[in-house]
């Protein structure tokens, strides 16, 4: 009994952290930049202090209404609706809890769709445009040069049809080898890239240790987008023979999630500088090794790809279905599937920006998911319950934290990628016509 329950304490933990770790990480030393060496780390402390905080509140309350109601599971749809049945003038439109938390979820999946097509372009691309100049030495950029390719829009639509393919496996079971193999891809690929970082940061760092204000606003997206397992909280929960114990598993799990938040984006940050991409991964030099690296994780990214996409599936394909007779359900079903991941693709194609992108998905849907909603849900839980002025003030701060930081990372993402389509679409212009200006030999 000692040895399942250690097993399934170990399988909780590992299912904790691949929840948590995807692109948000190699996004985070960007998002130090935008902060500064110092406030960085310290608000990602503080961050994770947060999040860990609203996920508990989230499991303790959904554990309290499934008793209170001879429940035996309340997914994040149930439990806010339920809560809300609590407050007298709610009651009635207590549906519109479980709607809204289940269009936040489906913003949330599909924009971690939309930023793995732009992950996937930009590192392929990079491996593709440097491959002729790729070298054996790892201790410099070697690559004396890179060819340009197709625009990474193209990459884009390259991978489409592999990914259409993907998400047709009906059962995410029979890709369970291929997750296994994308976590032990990703595991590797993470342990290299603190290999490079760790055994080159410059003698003399020279970086500031707050940034500008303006720039705030976008680590806070980036920052909520990479604390992105909220979703997995109740499910894991739920699957653990003793979930009192689950408390132990969320805050090992969280506290190993920060660490790698914190030190990797601490350490990328003061490796590469001002240079630091969207991810750290396109910093990497064009040596074989690490353009390995660049592919291991993409794989890990492609497959993580299907899982993601579960989620929106699963809410929006059965309410479909229930209109079409038994002989059309698989065609509605893959038709609706392939609408999904080509709407995903356009708004990826739209907004290339690896960082933006990442940004404005942490701004727009995860700090509702993450922060707003979870202290609300415990003061519609335990309304009648003499909760104390002290967790209400407490629970409405957070609230507001996260609502300041939707508005202001939105409005900041919105505005730099409008900004830089602009600046792109310029540069497009003047090479045109520095190219019609050649005079013919």
């Amino acid at each position: 009994m000692f040895y399942l329950l250690c097993c399934r304490f170990l399988q909780t933990l590992i299912h904790l952290l691949k929840g948590n770790i995807g692109t948000g990480l190699l996004g985070l030393p960007l998002a130090v930049r935008n902060a500064g060496l110092v406030l960085g780390p310290l608000s990602l402390f503080a961050m994770g202090i947060i999040a860990v905080h609203c996920m508990n509140l989230l499991a303790k309350c959904s554990h309290h209404l499934s008793a209170k109601l001879n429940k035996p599971f309340l997914d994040y749809g149930d439990a806010v609706q339920y809560g809300m049945e609590n407050v007298s003038w709610l009651r009635r439109h207590s549906i519109w809890g479980r709607r809204i938390v289940n269009v936040f979820l489906i913003i949330t999946q599909l924009g971690f769709c939309c930023v793995y097509f732009v992950f996937l372009s930009d590192n392929v691309k990079q491996v593709v445009e440097a491959s002729n100049g790729t070298t054996m030495n790892c201790h410099r950029n070697q690559t004396a040069v890179t060819v340009p390719s197709f625009d990474s829009r193209l990459y884009m639509l390259c991978f489409l049809p592999a990914i259409i393919l993907l998400v047709f496996t009906p059962n995410l079971k029979y890709l369970a080898p291929l997750s296994l193999a994308a976590n032990l891809a990703m595991c590797t690929s993470l342990v290299l890239i603190y290999f490079f970082c760790l055994t080159n940061i410059p003698n003399h760092i020279n970086l500031p240790k707050v940034g500008h204000a303006k720039d705030y606003p976008l680590f806070f997206g980036t920052a909520i987008f990479a604390f992105e397992g909220i979703g997995v909280v109740l499910p894991l929960e739920n699957k653990m023979q003793k979930p009192q114990s689950f408390n132990m598993v969320l805050y090992l799990g969280m506290g190993i999630v920060t660490f790698l938040y914190i030190s990797l984006g601490t350490i990328g940050y003061i490796t590469f500088g001002e240079a630091i991409g969207g991810s750290v991964t396109l910093n990497l030099p064009n040596c074989w090794m690490y353009q390995i690296v660049k592919l291991l994780y993409c794989f890990g990214i492609y497959i993580t790809f299907a899982l993601q996409f579960y989620v929106p599936a699963a809410i929006l394909i059965p309410p479909v279905l229930s209109r079409f007779s038994e002989r059309w359900e698989l065609t509605v079903d893959l038709l609706i599937r392939t609408a999904l991941v080509v709407f995903t693709c356009v708004l990826a194609i739209l907004i290339p920006q690896l960082d933006l992108v990442i940004s404005l998905v942490g701004s727009v849907s995860s700090s509702f998911l993450a922060l707003i909603f979870p202290p609300l849900l415990q003061i519609l839980t335990y309304h009648n319950e003499g909760l104390s002025p002290w967790v209400i003030v407490k629970n409405t701060l957070i609230s507001v934290i996260g609502f300041l930081g939707f508005i202001t990372g939105t409005y900041i993402s919105i505005t730099e990628i409008i900004k830089r389509n602009g600046r792109h679409d310029n540069l497009d212009v003047t090479f045109f016509q520095v190219q019609t200006l050649q005079p013919v030999v």
